[in-house]
């Protein structure tokens, strides 16, 4: 069995988690689980950056301890994922002990073994607390930082600590070579760039500012300082081992981080130097992903207008909501999200599409089999899926993480099983008995094709594809699948039954005639 590492970028503890931590929450989870499926041992990590400027100064505002705000976001965060389904097995916050000592190592760590790396400077610059990061003028428009235009820069000057990152220039062009290390293509290009125009050390130290991970060297003045918060976010995933106790190497290195593509230089520049500078090994691999844009404009929490995510899943469900995020908006672009576009999609897609597909098949079955699934030999429909599925995993790892296009791989298969029952017309071959072996092979072939898309669906649509999967009269779970085992599966003998519609139409029409 093989292991299998994924995590997301931890959200820092401001407020509670909008659409774009969720995009980005459902896409880790949809990866997470299809691995599971695969038969994987999957770890899937999410988490809480508690420490920053941007921390404090927000629990300032409310007149909370920088602790009580980070307590009060944790339980908050924690029960949005769990409305949404996301199928974490650890989530790790910064502001614990473990975190805390694990940084602390790594840095002495880095000291020991790279001990020119760290180094003494003086720093003027403008500072986005934000981004929790100094800007450069490119950077910066209008005295304000390009990605938070509506927060007031800082202008800061002290001695910190800084990291030699100019010195991994080349080892960080050799590691962007393979190209399956940064994906998409258009964010390692963006790095390559960058590395082109030459790098910059970057500050891992604060002066005058407490809430964070004491930095475990005294500079030459005496004067104590914090880690800069990115040196204290991006070990998250390291700490989150174990590190440094024994044992930690049995997880590390990451296969795969998931991130924001706001976040992408410290992810694929900084964090793998540092990691080197440290004897660590990098991740194998990091995927970006885009924005969802609201009305054509990137929300957040300083700006406002975000979707609510508790009122999206009130609207269809976790599950649906789930769907139309990763179906609509690409994994690797941004993508636009309006309830006008929800509805369609919930609709057509789901209530229209697979919803109906799987009513009037089982209860076509329990007409017409008794409820039993009657026997009956492949055909050429399910070789027909047997492309699309290919395609579906192909869209799932070995293109990049593409997971919108994996989701339109099955639902060609479940427009392919609409298109065999009005064909098929069993309502039709019910009422000749000569027909009686072309009805049942028609019948069984729908269940397969049903079981089929609950096993696919599982990764995007949890809770539904379980729900599919009962009601076909399947054995055991769907999570307890495995996709090496589908090309053999046999469904004759399973009792189906009918229960609540699937996704029921949110303004129902007349039913059809063809519905059996």
């Amino acid at each position: 069995m093989a292991r299998y590492y994924l995590t997301c970028a931890i959200d820092y503890a401001t407020a509670r988690p909008h659409h774009g931590h969720a995009f980005e929450k459902i896409g880790a989870d949809a990866i997470a689980r299809y691995h599971r499926l695969l038969g994987d041992d999957v770890h899937f990590l999410i988490g809480m950056d508690e420490h920053g400027q941007k921390v404090a100064q927000t629990a300032e505002e409310r007149s909370l301890t920088p602790q009580q705000l980070v307590d009060e976001v944790s339980v908050a965060s924690e029960e949005i994922w769990k409305s949404l389904g996301i199928s974490y097995d650890q989530f790790i916050r910064t502001t614990s002990a473990a975190h805390k000592d694990g940084v602390q190592h790594l840095i002495e760590r880095i000291f020991e073994r790279s001990p020119n790396d760290f180094y003494e400077r003086a720093y003027a610059g403008w500072y986005c607390v934000g981004c929790e990061a100094f800007k450069q003028e490119s950077e910066i428009a209008d005295g304000k930082c390009v990605l938070h235009p509506t927060r007031e820069m800082q202008w800061v000057e002290e001695k910190n600590w800084f990291f030699r990152l100019s010195a991994y220039a080349d080892r960080l062009k050799e590691l962007l070579s393979d190209d399956r290390f940064l994906q998409p293509r258009s964010r390692r290009n963006e790095m390559l760039g960058l590395l082109a125009s030459g790098l910059e050390d970057v500050s891992a130290s604060r002066a005058r500012f407490s809430w964070g991970v004491p930095f475990p060297r005294v500079g030459t003045s005496g004067e104590p300082q914090t880690t800069y918060v990115w040196f204290d976010a991006l070990p998250n995933y390291l700490t989150a081992t174990g590190f440094p106790e024994k044992g930690f190497e049995e997880r590390w290195p990451a296969d795969l981080h998931l991130v924001g593509k706001d976040i992408t230089r410290f992810h694929a520049l900084i964090w793998p130097a540092i990691l080197l500078a440290a004897g660590l090994e990098p991740p194998r691999r990091l995927w970006v992903h885009g924005f969802v844009l609201v009305a054509g404009a990137r929300v957040s929490k300083s700006a406002g207008g975000n979707v609510e995510i508790a009122e999206a899943i009130a609207k269809f469900g976790a599950d649906a909501f789930r769907y139309f995020l990763l179906r609509e908006v690409p994994f690797d672009g941004d993508g636009n999200f309006s309830w006008e576009r929800f509805e369609e999609r919930y609709n057509s897609d789901l209530a229209n599409g697979l919803g109906n597909l799987a009513s009037r098949s089982i209860s076509m079955v329990e007409r017409y089999c008794g409820g039993i699934v009657p026997a009956a030999r492949p055909n050429e429909i399910d070789a027909a899926d047997a492309e699309d599925y290919s395609s579906y995993h192909a869209s799932m790892g070995e293109k990049g993480f593409l997971l919108h296009e994996a989701l339109k791989s099955v639902w060609q298969t479940v427009a392919r099983a609409n298109e065999f029952v009005d064909r098929q017309a069993p309502w039709k071959l019910a009422k000749n008995p000569a027909d009686r072996a072309q009805l049942e092979a028609a019948l069984a072939s729908l269940v397969r094709q049903l079981a089929r898309q609950a096993v696919h669906l599982f990764p995007f649509a949890p809770g539904k594809a379980e729900e599919l999967w009962a009601s076909l009269g399947a054995p055991g779970k769907v999570a307890d699948q495995r996709f090496a085992r589908l090309a053999s599966l046999e469904v004759t003998g399973w009792k189906v039954r009918k229960g609540a519609s699937l996704f029921p139409k949110q303004d129902p029409g007349p039913s059809s005639a063809s519905d059996g």
